[in-house]
């Protein structure tokens, strides 16, 4: 029986940050598609919730608390994901925090280095050491493996006042095109999504005011969901994807292509 063309069945997926928000939305596309996944979040409850609701689908889940800003917790989380599942096929490092400074010249630097070493020390030690297993798969004779990042529209625009968050997100956006040309000869893709505003416990309900705001500003007319990463998710964790490398994918809603 042929599979299907996003069919992950035997791959498995790891989504930090992946108890809510965007990158549970990105965990139930793979979920669904019969992938196996290994949940890091710091909230028990919601890591419970979120496994109760994607085992429905069928696969393995496993959650586990790591804060991916301590670079000993994620070292040991991959230690113990090895043992739990002794592969790792697709890593989406999706943890982050917005910013709370308005202005350059109200930053603190306590909140500079709380969002970089979330932001982007977080995700590209995440990335590191899902990259280190890929390569020891594929030097074994299994090449392969998919790494995801989570950007941001700020990678290309202006934002005022935010500049360790922006920062973070640019300077991912260059880490991964980097690690797409260096593990590409071992079938390993790299690439980063750049999502416009998307309603989620972070950034609040479709409702507020700057979501309707930019629900207004976009061709089409609304904020996004989690649900919209599902399908991305599917496709970036899976084979169809294997030809596409060191791409930033924006998943907009047309924003940054809108007329002014």
């Amino acid at each position: 029986m042929s599979k299907g063309l996003f069919d992950l069945t035997g791959k498995v997926t790891l989504v930090t940050g992946g108890n809510s928000g965007i990158g549970f939305g990105f965990a139930r596309g793979v979920a669904r598609q019969g992938g196996d996944l290994e949940i890091w979040g710091r909230s028990a409850g919601k890591n419970a919730a979120a496994k109760a609701e994607l085992e429905a689908f069928g696969g393995r889940v496993v959650t586990r608390q790591v804060d991916v800003s301590k670079q000993d917790q994620i070292k040991a989380g991959y230690k113990a994901l090895m043992e739990d599942f002794g592969r790792i096929d697709c890593v989406f490092a999706n943890s982050g925090a917005s910013a709370r400074a308005n202005s350059f010249l109200d930053l603190s630097d306590e909140e500079y280095h709380e969002i970089i070493d979330l932001n982007l020390h977080g995700a590209y030690y995440t990335l590191l050491e899902g990259a280190k297993l890929m390569v020891a798969r594929a030097q074994a004779g299994e090449p392969g493996g998919s790494l995801v990042a989570c950007g941001s529209l700020s990678m290309f625009m202006g934002l005022p006042g935010k500049p360790h968050y922006a920062g973070s997100k640019a300077a991912l956006g260059a880490i991964i095109r980097g690690m797409a040309v260096e593990f590409g000869k071992y079938n390993i893709r790299a690439n980063i999504i750049a999502p416009g505003l998307i309603s989620t416990g972070m950034t609040g309900d479709d409702q507020t005011p700057v979501a309707k705001f930019m629900g207004g500003k976009t061709p089409i007319p609304r904020v996004g969901y989690p649900a919209d990463f599902e399908g991305i998710g599917a496709y970036l964790a899976s084979d169809a994807s294997s030809f596409m490398t060191g791409e930033t994918l924006t998943l907009d809603g047309g924003y940054m292509v809108r007329p002014m």
